[in-house]
């Protein structure tokens, strides 16, 4: 009884804890969103809290009203759904051949692999690369450099270990090759790992703004939203926003409501994704842990 009391305290308190974990991580969020619909006077006056000041739409109204924005917005969709589906093919194709044990040079292909993981180039010769294979100013250079994530690739290795060989080995043994293997057998029972490998691919490319940075230097229609917020923070955004926040003017009256609505505006696609992979997500980041 004493144990059983003990333990129950104990889950209590974890529980407990993460709440109040998740709350730490919620209170910037929250003050963002306070910000983005507070009167820009109140944010002037510096009296915003985690409760909006005489609430307002307007500085939503100015980033909807851009052009530029909603179009680096539907870009930015586009490009995590392209760039999603690609790494998760070159992800399969590349995890798939190592489950075999007959694979010549499977030893040195996985070192060379996990190689990559720790040690890179550096920020100055992949940009060398990215000019020499003339993917300056193009959006191939936001999808193929970093079209393959190790980490994710051994995750679904281990995921595709953990399936019998006898599934494998009886499709063959039908006339299966191995990329009906692929398609009918390892693909389908990998929906859990595989929307995890997805989520994780997807937040990477949707959050992501230094390659474009710096490889697209003379193309702004193809800046991703990340870019554009960034732009928007430093005070380098369209002359829509400028002049309607009054910046123009010499009034910063709406700058930290623009701010603050942009913010929100790139944050809340992607967070819309989660609950939908949620069921898969504790199966797929556990993947791997116990086997047999």
């Amino acid at each position: 009884m004493v144990q059983s009391s003990v333990r129950k305290e104990g889950g209590t308190f974890i529980i407990y804890f993460c709440l109040f974990i998740m709350l730490i991580c919620l209170l910037p969020i929250l003050n963002i969103l306070a910000r983005s619909l507070s009167d820009p006077m109140a944010i002037v006056n510096r009296k915003v809290s985690f409760m909006p000041v005489n609430p307002t739409l307007d500085s939503y109204y100015y980033v909807f009203k851009d052009p530029a924005f909603s179009r680096s917005m539907l870009w930015t969709a586009l490009l995590t759904i392209i760039c999603t589906l690609f790494s998760l093919g070159i992800t399969i194709l590349c995890a798939f051949p190592l489950v075999y044990e007959n694979l010549k040079g499977k030893g040195i292909i996985n070192t060379l692999i996990i190689f990559t993981m720790y040690f890179s180039a550096g920020t100055i010769p992949n940009y060398i690369l990215i000019k020499d294979l003339n993917l300056l100013n193009n959006p191939l250079s936001l999808i193929l450099p970093n079209c393959l994530a190790v980490f994710n690739m051994i995750i679904l290795r281990s995921f595709f270990y953990s399936i019998p060989e006898s599934l494998r080995e009886s499709a063959e043994l039908d006339g299966a090759n191995p990329f009906t293997v692929l398609v009918k057998i390892y693909v389908p029972l990998s929906a859990p790992v595989l929307a995890t490998l997805a989520l994780f691919y997807a937040v990477g490319r949707w959050n992501g703004f230094s390659d474009a940075l710096m490889y697209l230097t003379s193309a702004p229609y193809f800046h991703p939203i990340q870019l554009k917020l960034y732009n928007i923070i430093n005070n380098l955004s369209s002359i829509e926003i400028a002049s309607q926040e009054g910046i123009a003017g010499g009034i910063p009256a709406a700058t930290d409501g623009i701010k603050a609505a942009a913010v929100m505006f790139a944050t809340l696609p992607i967070m819309l994704v989660y609950p939908w992979l949620q069921r898969h997500f504790i199966a797929g980041v556990t993947v791997g842990s116990v086997k047999g």
